[in-house]
């Protein structure tokens, strides 16, 4: 963060200079015994985004003993990583990942799968760094361009499936910065789907930049995964689907054929938004930051307008 939209979420948000980013880094580094720097690729972002690849990867060899994988994880720098850059138009860099489905790994304490950058870790095709850049493209056309290099430098494409089956797209808090998303062939799609999670990352981040916490209650209905959430969990559902929302009517129009099944999806996105207003009404209250609880009250009126 910063992030300013053309797309009307609201006026841009710029975190307190407590920003926690560089002061993590530093202690991941130091763990590390590593000084993770290099000329390609770099940036606080993406910076930030592998210091917990490599920490979490170091953590894990640790655990089962692995000595030469831990000390890969120990002394690889940034430099080492130039060989999964992409570029967009602009010249941001993200890395791109795209692991077979074996290769996912889960944790004990989670049944999330995730990827972590490791010796194996291969370049992706071509056809997927040019349908990345397609989608980093028209993000950045449409106003979102700066949530994603902030909050989604690590992008992790998973399964290619059809428009008309079930798309799966997550984030885990472990991983700042890191995407996980099915795709289709389809880079407005691919971009909805990368605003989505990288809105989830930037709400993870802002009220701890913004000194908000939350109780563990009110405890709120979750349309969207049919569960009760923290007001916390409720309030991340309602600005990243708020975000997918807004993004619909700007690409429905490109997806021809197939845009009969994407307007189907931002119509639930609507309705389910529409659902929540009234416990977001009471949630919303709960951000004791001003300009945090502006942010996500606009996002949340150019949704519905969208809808």
């Amino acid at each position: 963060m910063p992030w300013s939209s053309a797309t009307s979420p609201g006026t841009t948000w710029s975190p307190p200079p407590t920003w926690p980013r560089p002061a993590t880094c530093w202690r991941i580094a130091e763990v590390l015994g590593s000084s993770l720097t290099g000329q390609d690729p770099t940036g606080p972002a993406i910076t930030h985004a592998v210091a917990h690849h490599l920490l979490e990867g170091a953590e894990q060899a640790a655990h089962n003993r692995d000595t030469e994988l831990l000390s890969w994880y120990r002394r690889t720098e940034l430099r080492d990583l130039a060989y999964l850059t992409a570029t967009d138009t602009t010249g941001a860099a993200h890395l791109l990942l795209n692991p077979p489905h074996e290769q996912l790994l889960q944790s004990p304490l989670s049944d999330t799968a995730y990827y972590l950058i490791n010796p194996q870790t291969s370049p992706a095709a071509p056809d997927k760094h040019a349908l990345l850049a397609a989608a980093l493209d028209s993000s950045h056309k449409h106003g979102f361009g700066d949530l994603l290099d902030e909050h989604a430098p690590i992008i992790c494409l998973l399964e290619r499936r059809e428009m008309r089956d079930t798309l799966f797209s997550w984030s885990i808090t472990r991983l700042p910065g890191t995407v996980f998303t099915d795709h289709v062939d389809s880079p407005e799609v691919l971009a909805r789907d990368l605003i989505h999670e990288a809105g989830h990352h930037w709400f993870t981040d802002a009220p701890n930049a913004a000194s908000v916490s939350f109780s563990e209650n009110p405890s709120l209905y979750s349309q969207w995964r049919n569960i009760i959430l923290h007001a916390f969990g409720f309030l991340h559902a309602c600005w990243a689907f708020s975000l997918t929302a807004i993004t619909g009517p700007r690409w429905s129009t490109r997806l021809l054929l197939r845009r009969r099944a994407f307007c189907a999806t931002m119509t639930d996105q609507g309705r389910l938004l529409r659902d929540a207003l009234l416990a977001l009404a009471d949630a919303v209250t709960l951000i004791t930051s001003g300009p945090l609880r502006n942010q996500l009250s606009k996002a949340v009126e150019a949704a519905l307008r969208s809808t």
